[in-house]
Formats: structure tokens, C-alpha cells, sequence
């Protein structure tokens, strides 16, 4: 290439040690990524990349350079309850923790923990999340939650979350009445204009989400189907997170739910299911069959000991499976090594087989699936994707002596080892500070809010400080 104006571009990350993810899992251990727009144009070795110039350079030498992180489900508004709802399983923690702080809790306060979960999201090399937002649910907070994803510089989608009215699985339950505010008709309703707000490639759409299968109305998990496919959306639901879930359902209705999703035709390449941890083989094979992704948060289910995934079955399969750090008050970080590093180790605990992962997978579900899992054209660094890039800092004592470079980040490093978050091909966190926003007001207002919420709704027993 010889004429020099097309060499030119926006930004220019150079002398990193750039992990492509790509088809050939390329890594150049002295490489540059050129970006003009909110796209990549160029990635290769430092040595074939000299004749680009940019207006913005980044020297990202002792760095590496690699796609950003996928975050296939969370629930930011729980971030004002970090650190709480200790030593209980999956129900309790829902029906004597969980349920109560949602009922109880405002849109300004929650709009106050989406933006704090936002700002440390990206201060750790999230680029996209799928946030299952449902408490509270009204289409102006449902709105605002992805208002305040896309202020700090996010990518994604608010799966917003609908139950409808109490099912005898949900009474069974402990569930209280209070958190069924909605008739099956107001849901969907509510659901459609908020997509119409935020439609199929806007930077944070909205996607229908009946909030667990199990316990949700059949006929609001079908509605919230067609509404996907009328739309063009995807939708997404909780899905055999407790080793009840599927027990409760075939007692209900005689069939496990994954197997009455597929029978009625309603699991399709839309549906994004969380956790799908209590699968049998036909639902493996009816997940893969019908092309449905699969959001895997093992450090939240080792928090709950909920279970482990069947995650060599379903890469088999070809199921596109995410990572996802799922809320900050059961993942209690949002990071993604973390979670990355908790997938292998989860498994070879699991099989007893230390080959059961390793960091090569690991790093490809939090990037290059997660991607597929969410419908982005992101988690790849190559020519023409979207431009969602992560710089990590090398040059720390727990990241050295360095070796393999993609066993250092998924073994070592850590979310405040990034250094740079790049969305779309803007700078949106850099050298310890988002650009988008004030973390001292958001970390203020959090706790401001978190305080008064927790006294409200009468969790005071929750604060204990010492537990025995």
C-alpha cells in the first residue's frame, strides 16, 4: 500500500503484546491495532504496521492488547447490596435477601448501583453487558438503566425482566405477592414500547425476559418469545439455576422446562438462557439443536453452590457460551478474570481431569462466544469489527516473570490491572479514571442510597459485622 492517506486513522495502539482471538488465534508479541471510527482497520505485527499514523497513538509497550469482555449477565441494580446475603443457597437467598431489597427499592436508587456497576464495569475491561434489569421494572426506570449503560460508555442490552402474576411454582416458593405488579397483558405491553424506545442495533437495546422459567406464567414466556422474533431482539431468561428448578416443573407440568420450550417451538438462536447448569443430555441437545447461547457464571454458582456447568457437553455441541459475572451482590466483582480463571477451575474440580480447560477456552468464552452469545460484531480483534479493546498492564510483580501471555491474564491478572478500555473505538477509561463520568459523586450517591435503602426495607440483621 502506497498512498499514505490511507494509512491514516483515528487511534493507533502500538508495541503491545496484541491476543487477537481471532480464527488463527494470532498473537503478536510486538503488534499494533489501527481503529478509524468505532472500527478496527488493521491488526498485525509492529514490523508490517509502520506506515500507519493517527492523530492518537497509544504506546502499549509492557501491555497487552486484546478484544473486550462480554459480560452475558448481570444485575447492576444490585450493586447497592455488594458484600451481603452470606451462607445461604440459591432460594434463601432469594425469597430472605434478594426478594425484599427488590421490592423495596426505588428507580433512583436503583439507577444510583446500575451506575456504579457501569463505571467498574468498564474500569475492568467490560465493553458489553447484558443486564437483566427487573426491580423496579417500569418502563421509565427500565429506560433510564440503559440510558445510564450507554453515559458511561456501554455497549449491550437491559434485558428487562417480567414475571407477571404468581404462579403456584412461585407460591410454593416463599415468593412474595408483592413482587408480581404486573398482569401478563401490562408486561408486554411495557416491554414492546420500551423496545420501540431502544430498537435492535441501537448501542444498549432492550430485550424481552421472562425472569426464570420456572416459576414464570408459560403464557408470558411465550408472549415474550413472539415479542423477540415480531421485533428482531433476542431474549433472555434464567434457566435450571437450582438443582430444584427442573424437579418443581415437571411436578407442575410434567415436562423439564428446556424440554417444554423446545416441544412448543419457543427455543430458537434468540434465546439466551443464564446458568442452564441442571440440564439433562436431550436439553443439551435441543439447546444445540436449536442454536440458543448459554450465559455461564461460575463464580456466582460457586457463591450459591448451585453447580457446576456441563461446559465440555456444550462446546461440543457448538452452544455459544458467555461468561457472565452475574450482579454484584452474588459475583461481588465485576471481573471478568476472575470469572475466567473460577470457569477452569470449576470444571477440573468438577471431572477431576485437569485438562478439562484451560486458558485458551476460557479467554475465548469471555470474548470471541461471548460475542456470539450477545449478537455483537465485537470479541475479535481483526479488521472490521466494532472496536472494543482492552489494554492490560504487564509490567506488575504478580504478572511477572511472563511467559504465555494469555495464561498470565487469565491466571494472574486481575480487573485492576487494565489500564485502557476502548468502546467503539473511544477511550473510556484510562490510567485509573472513566472519562465518561465523576466516580466520586457515583461511589457518593452510591453509598448514600445503599444506606437508606437497606434501612427501608429492614435488612439491618444483614449488616452484622462479624457472622457466626
Amino acid at each position: 500500500m502506497t498512498d499514505q492517506s490511507l494509512l491514516r486513522c483515528d487511534l493507533l495502539l502500538t508495541g503491545g503484546t496484541v491476543v487477537t482471538v481471532n480464527d488463527d488465534r494470532e498473537v503478536h508479541l510486538r503488534g499494533s491495532v489501527a481503529v478509524s471510527g468505532d472500527r478496527i482497520v488493521a491488526v498485525g505485527p509492529d514490523d508490517e504496521m509502520t506506515g500507519w499514523h493517527a492523530d492518537t497513538v497509544i504506546d502499549c509497550g509492557g501491555k497487552a492488547v486484546l478484544p473486550g469482555f462480554i459480560d452475558g449477565h448481570n444485575h447492576l441494580y444490585q450493586a447497592l447490596a455488594r458484600g451481603l446475603g452470606e451462607g445461604m443457597s440459591i432460594v434463601p437467598w432469594l425469597c430472605e435477601f434478594m426478594w425484599p431489597y427488590s421490592i423495596a427499592i426505588t428507580g433512583e436508587e436503583a439507577l444510583a448501583g446500575v451506575r456504579l456497576g457501569s463505571a467498574e464495569a468498564v474500569r475492568t475491561g467490560i465493553t458489553t453487558v447484558i443486564d437483566n434489569h427487573y426491580a423496579p421494572s417500569d418502563l421509565e426506570t427500565t429506560l433510564a438503566v440503559a440510558d445510564v449503560l450507554e453515559e458511561v460508555g456501554l455497549r449491550g442490552a437491559v434485558a428487562r425482566g417480567v414475571v407477571g402474576e404468581r404462579t403456584q411454582i412461585a407460591a410454593r416458593r416463599g415468593q412474595p405477592d408483592e413482587l408480581f405488579r404486573y398482569s401478563l397483558k401490562d408486561e408486554l405491553a411495557m416491554t414492546r414500547e420500551a423496545i420501540q424506545h431502544r430498537p435492535p442495533g441501537s448501542k444498549v437495546e432492550i430485550w424481552p425476559a421472562p425472569l426464570n422459567l420456572t416459576y414464570v406464567d408459560r403464557d408470558l414466556v411465550r408472549g415474550c418469545v413472539e415479542l423477540a422474533r415480531e421485533l428482531g431482539t433476542r431474549w433472555h431468561t434464567h434457566c435450571c439455576e437450582g438443582q430444584k428448578d427442573p424437579e418443581s416443573y415437571l411436578e407442575a407440568y410434567g415436562t423439564r422446562p428446556v424440554q417444554w420450550l423446545a416441544e412448543e417451538g419457543l427455543l430458537d438462536d434468540r434465546a439466551t438462557l443464564a446458568h442452564a447448569i441442571w440440564l439433562d443430555a436431550k436439553e443439551i441437545e435441543q439447546i444445540a439443536d436449536a442454536g440458543a447461547g448459554i450465559a455461564h457464571n461460575p463464580t456466582s454458582n460457586a457463591y450459591l453452590a448451585s453447580g457446576t456447568l456441563q461446559l465440555g457437553e456444550l462446546r461440543e455441541r457448538g452452544v455459544p457460551v458467555s461468561l457472565g459475572t452475574d450482579g454484584p451482590s452474588c459475583g461481588h466483582r465485576q471481573d471478568m478474570f476472575e470469572c475466567m480463571k473460577q470457569s477452569i477451575f470449576a470444571q477440573r474440580l468438577a471431572t477431576l481431569d485437569p485438562a478439562a480447560a484451560r486458558a485458551e477456552q476460557a479467554l475465548e468464552l469471555a470474548t470471541r462466544e461471548g460475542a456470539r452469545y450477545a449478537g455483537v460484531d465485537a470479541g475479535v480483534l481483526e479488521a472490521g469489527r466494532l472496536a472494543d479493546i482492552v489494554v492490560v498492564d504487564l509490567d506488575q510483580p504478580h504478572l511477572r516473570p511472563l511467559h504465555r501471555v494469555v495464561s498470565t491474564l487469565v491466571y494472574s491478572a486481575r480487573g485492576s490491572d487494565v489500564h485502557t478500555t476502548i468502546i467503539g473505538g473511544e477511550i473510556v477509561y484510562t490510567d485509573g479514571r472513566c472519562l465518561r463520568i465523576d466516580e466520586n459523586t457515583v461511589m457518593s450517591d452510591a453509598q448514600e442510597q445503599a444506606n437508606r435503602l437497606l434501612t427501608r426495607a429492614g435488612m439491618g440483621d444483614l449488616l452484622t459485622p462479624w457472622i457466626r
